[in-house]
């Protein structure tokens, strides 16, 4: 039995996706079964963690899930036009796997988090154009497209779940202190704008991501979602569709955040 095979077995012991990948959705499954819990504070029923739960944020599954939709659709999808290095369009670097922007990388960290998963002449291919945005990271994915550099489905998701989703999560919660004390669905939605845009909050075009810091302090769930859907003042009617339905699915998401989920509702991370 290999250990992908091992994995699978455990999972499917602990009731979660017989997937191989030990992802937030095992790990919580795991902590729960090890006496590791989440516990509502009295009077609010927001979530909180327990001291032996040593992880960022509780974002819900549900928000997680559309992170994934939002970076690829699907399997399928993902299969036919992303396998292959992807420049998404203004700002971006050199993207692959979920997501995962070459170009807002160091090489370091490139190699940390794909070296073993994939061929280490395609780790040493990616780590060559860390850092490279725009059209200059549009020419590097055409060129590294063309020499046959692939990333499969189960190999981008296990990046996404092992590597990048926790990296994120730990970034939103230095931007944002007091994210944690969210409802799932918020803090899930929080998670999503960061792994789209960043933690900056300099300059005009981050004037509502730096105004969110104080209504996320107050637990504004109202305000936090305006301020999201206020962003998209900056990509209306520069064909970027995909973001300002983005920006619209995250606020949603804030604003009617709930108060209460069972264990498999939300993901430790």
């Amino acid at each position: 039995m290999n250990q992908k095979e091992r994995i699978a077995r455990i999972q499917k012991a602990l009731g979660v996706t017989a997937d191989g990948v030990i992802g937030p959705a095992t790990l919580t499954a795991a902590e729960l079964r090890l006496g590791f819990s989440m516990v509502k504070e009295s009077g609010t029923g927001t979530l909180k963690r327990t001291r032996d739960a040593l992880h960022s944020m509780t974002p819900s599954t549900k928000a997680v899930e559309m992170i994934v939709a939002f970076e690829v659709v699907g399997e399928s999808y993902y299969t036919r036009r992303l396998a292959k290095p992807t420049w998404p369009g203004g700002r971006s670097g050199v993207t692959i796997g979920i997501g995962y922007d070459i170009g807002y990388n160091s090489a370091s960290q490139i190699e940390a988090d794909w070296g073993g998963r994939i061929p280490d002449a395609y780790v040493q291919d990616l780590k060559g154009v860390a850092g490279l945005k725009g059209s200059p990271a549009r020419d590097a994915a055409k060129r590294l497209a063309d020499v046959g550099l692939k990333v499969p489905f189960d190999v981008a998701r296990s990046v996404f779940h092992e590597k990048t989703l926790s990296r994120y999560a730990k970034t939103t919660l230095k931007a944002y202190p007091g994210v944690d004390k969210l409802p799932a669905d918020a803090q899930g939605g929080m998670l999503s704008l960061v792994y789209n845009r960043g933690a900056s909050k300099s300059g005009a075009s981050r004037k509502e991501m730096a105004d969110l810091a104080p209504a996320i302090e107050a637990g504004n769930l109202e305000t936090m979602a305006d301020l999201v859907r206020r962003m998209k003042r900056l990509w209306v009617g520069k064909n970027l569709d995909g973001l300002l339905k983005r920006r619209d699915a995250e606020a949603d998401l804030i604003e009617n955040a709930r108060h209460d989920y069972a264990p498999g509702d939300y993901l430790v991370v």
